[in-house]
């Protein structure tokens, strides 16, 4: 038994502790504690993944209880790929919040609890201490989207509030139906005491609803998104980066959690109407997602609403209950979160940079700014699922499971959404590459480029410069990571392969 697991809970925690202590003291030291905090928990989760991957999965019982009577860290295949997600992706944004903020003590101390929460979420065993972390993790969201300076932020920040509690609440409905039939609340324990009671009970088949749709909402399944569009878009461009990559893409392992090693294959098989429900989700978000994506002018807006059709397909995998699938769940997931968070990411820097942030403002802007349009297209292409990029093998991992499932409806759509994200990511890069800007337009690029003030995504002004190496150094390395991570995707479905047969036994 390995005793690191705990860390990679405890590192962030501690960090965000030290962060608030440090801004007593001296005001703005928070990224530094935060990136040497960032660095730590990425160097440990890495080490854990590597030895989860090399044998067995690593199980650690907090407080030396035995299981299932104390909370248990486990970290296998699956978990081990969230908690390295994790910390790569909180360590990449802090490389773009350096400069581009918001740069409070407070910011970063929240910052390091959001992480704290979901590496939780990625390694418990133990389905309270899953509400628990994504409890915390929700908590952290709300505070980060109401970071920016702007009204808006608030709004969707109270917006994001109101909805998640709601989730969360059905989340923990679950839980204690869960609880009331079986006594236990271990992951492994609770799927053998499940079977026990009986996939066709009623508590049981209620516990799973709750289950389900109250990760539904942290997911933001269609139709109960509302909260996703308002909160990416009013956030400032650092947390919109973030949470788009991360609190989602967790949120969709939680379900991948619940459903196989709580609920287990046999419990679809058992309820038809759990695969109904699941299936169905997928399939309205995949379709509205992608419909309202191209009818967006403002381009964070649009990611957002992108977002809602690409989990879809996520939940759309689950439902199928294959390992084909299955594996392009967790390859999409990945990627996903490297590829949204850079298109946040190069979305602000493009706002910072040129003053766009619209389809509109676009025009002519490779001219204007060769790095942001360059890194722009390859992450917008790589969501389409151009090949070699890493968006093409989740998608086709998930549609060749749906194939082999007979689940045609579902490769039907995933084809549909296909064309669809084309549709409103060809639309930007259009006017990036093909367009001529305006005169005026023009004349504002030359002006804001690297000598103006700094604007934080809410119209705030602050005395730094707009744009630094790290921010550049940021957006190229997900246009690089997009392409890369699509190459290795098919060695990585391969070292997954235990882990997904652990999960579907």
């Amino acid at each position: 038994m390995s005793e690191l697991p705990p860390f990679l809970v405890a590192v962030p925690l501690l960090g965000s502790v030290l962060a608030l202590l440090a801004g007593l003291a001296r005001s703005r030291t928070g990224w530094a504690v935060a990136a040497v905090t960032a660095v730590l928990q990425t160097a440990l989760a890495v080490v854990l993944a590597v030895r989860a991957f090399s044998g067995d999965p690593i199980r650690y019982v907090v407080g030396g209880f035995t299981a299932p009577f104390g909370i248990e860290l486990v970290i296998d295949g699956l978990s081990a790929t969230m908690a390295v997600l994790v910390a790569v992706v909180a360590l990449g944004v802090l490389g773009y919040a350096r400069v581009a903020g918001p740069r409070s003590n407070a910011f970063y101390a929240t910052y390091l609890l959001l992480v704290a929460g979901l590496s939780g979420m990625s390694i418990t065993g133990d389905v309270f201490n899953m509400y628990v972390f994504l409890e915390i993790t929700g908590l952290a969201a709300y505070a980060l989207v109401a970071s920016g300076e702007s009204g808006r932020s608030a709004r969707a920040a109270l917006k994001y509030l109101l909805v998640g509690t709601v989730g969360a609440s059905l989340f923990l409905l679950g839980i204690g139906f869960a609880y009331v039939a079986t006594g236990t609340l271990n992951m492994a324990d609770l799927s053998g005491q499940l079977a026990e009671v009986g996939h066709g009970s009623p508590l049981v088949q209620a516990s799973f609803a709750l289950l389900a749709v109250g990760l539904f909402v942290k997911i933001a399944v269609f139709p109960i998104h509302t909260w996703q569009p308002a909160a990416y878009a009013g956030a400032p461009d650092s947390v919109s980066a973030l949470i788009s990559a991360l609190v989602s893409t967790i949120a969709a392992y939680a379900l991948i959690r619940i459903v196989f090693t709580v609920f287990t294959v046999d419990f679809l098989v058992a309820n038809s109407f759990a695969r109904t429900l699941l299936i169905a989700a997928a399939i309205v978000s995949i379709v509205v997602g992608s419909v309202l994506a191209v009818t967006q002018q403002e381009i964070k807006r649009m990611l957002a609403y992108s977002s809602v059709s690409q989990f879809g397909l996520v939940v759309g995998a689950v439902a199928v209950a294959n390992g084909t699938a299955l594996t392009g769940a967790v390859i999409h997931l990945v990627g996903h979160a490297i590829m949204k968070g850079g298109l946040f990411l190069t979305t602000g820097l493009v706002a910072n940079v040129a003053d766009a942030r619209t389809v509109d403002d676009y025009r002519g802007l490779a001219e204007r700014f060769p790095v942001g349009s360059v890194a722009f297209g390859v992450l917008a292409l790589a969501m389409v699922g151009v090949p070699p990029a890493v968006g093409f093998v989740g998608k086709w991992y998930i549609a060749l499971g749906a194939v082999e499932a007979g689940a045609w409806p579902l490769v039907v759509v995933i084809l549909v959404s296909t064309l669809l994200t084309l549709a409103y990511f060809a639309q930007v890069i259009e006017r990036i590459f093909f367009r001529e800007s305006d005169a005026a337009s023009a004349a504002s690029a030359e002006t804001t480029t690297d000598e103006t003030l700094f604007t934080d995504g809410n119209g705030a002004d602050t005395d730094r410069p707009s744009v630094s190496f790290g921010m550049r150094a940021t957006v190229l390395l997900a246009a690089v990571l997009a392409v890369a991570l699509g190459v290795a995707a098919f060695e990585y479905g391969q070292l997954l392969q235990p882990t997904i047969e652990r999960l579907l036994v």
